[in-house]
């Protein structure tokens, strides 16, 4: 929201020309402002009790080898991410870059519609999070991947069929609910299945690869996919794969039985 926020008052500000010299780079600086803070927060961060219970540490060679022979959790861990990665960086990330030239709506229409998205899943998050620790993990995820599923490309169709504001902030939002809902259940799930042992270095890992490889390169796969097919809406058959792909992990989770109660995850665990 903040960045959005940055964004509009710029374009607000300063002229075109200005921005392409020099103006897109002030994010940047204002975003370095926040390395003291996180410094700060990694410093004061508390153990779990659980971890602070054991009486040995695993050494660096032991959660290797724990994490290569827990490589089909790890795997599964970067599926389900790749839905998240994907989905978030078409929503914020992609979207300047789509509505300005891809639909061709001015700048501060796309930031905008970038900041009602940052609000949105500020708001659906935590609810959704709220929603799986009642109902569990998997029923949301599964729901919210076949909603992804079926409704990605039909709605950015719908948006680049006849391109306006107003559309733009429809479709961003449905997806950020999408998004929001999914993330909500994903990001806890995630830490349960792995082992306590590597539980920071499994999330870690499977996060990272997803986000490298999946979700940072959304920008371009979807500028790639627009190009060689001439279809706008391209884009949402790149969430309608991630969705598959969470959906396959969902299921195999349920499947591996690597939670005690699949359902009642929450109270469960």
């Amino acid at each position: 929201m903040f960045a959005a926020l940055i964004g509009v008052i710029l374009h607000a500000l300063l002229p075109p020309a200005t921005m392409e010299q020099w103006g897109w780079r002030v994010p940047f600086w204002i975003g370095c402002l926040i390395i003291p803070l996180l410094y700060l927060l990694r410093r004061s961060l508390a153990e779990t009790d659980e971890f602070l219970a054991r009486k040995q540490h695993p050494s660096i060679q032991q959660i290797l080898r724990t994490l290569a022979s827990n490589w089909a959790v790890v795997v599964i861990g970067l599926m389900m991410v790749t839905m998240t990665t994907v989905s978030f960086y078409l929503i914020t990330a992609y979207t300047p870059t789509f509505g300005q030239e891809v639909l061709r709506l001015s700048p501060s229409e796309s930031l905008v519609a970038t900041l009602c998205v940052g609000f949105s899943n500020f708001i659906w998050l935590p609810i959704m999070g709220g929603v799986s620790d009642r109902i569990g993990r998997l029923p949301v995820l599964i729901t919210f991947t076949l909603a992804a599923l079926s409704t990605s490309y039909p709605v950015m169709f719908w948006l680049v069929n006849e391109p306006s504001f107003l559309r733009l902030l429809l479709v961003e939002l449905w997806l950020s609910f999408i998004y929001g809902s999914y993330n909500g259940g994903m990001v806890v799930l995630l830490t349960e299945i792995m082992p306590v042992e590597v539980r920071t270095t499994g999330f870690s890992l499977a996060y990272s690869l997803a986000t490298a490889l999946f979700g940072g390169n959304t920008p371009a796969i979807c500028t790639y996919l627009i190009h060689i097919t001439n279809n706008k809406a391209m884009p949402g058959v790149w969430m309608s794969a991630a969705a598959l792909v969470g959906l396959v992990a969902a299921l195999l989770v349920g499947g591996r039985r690597m939670v005690p109660n699949a359902v009642g995850l929450a109270r469960s665990v």
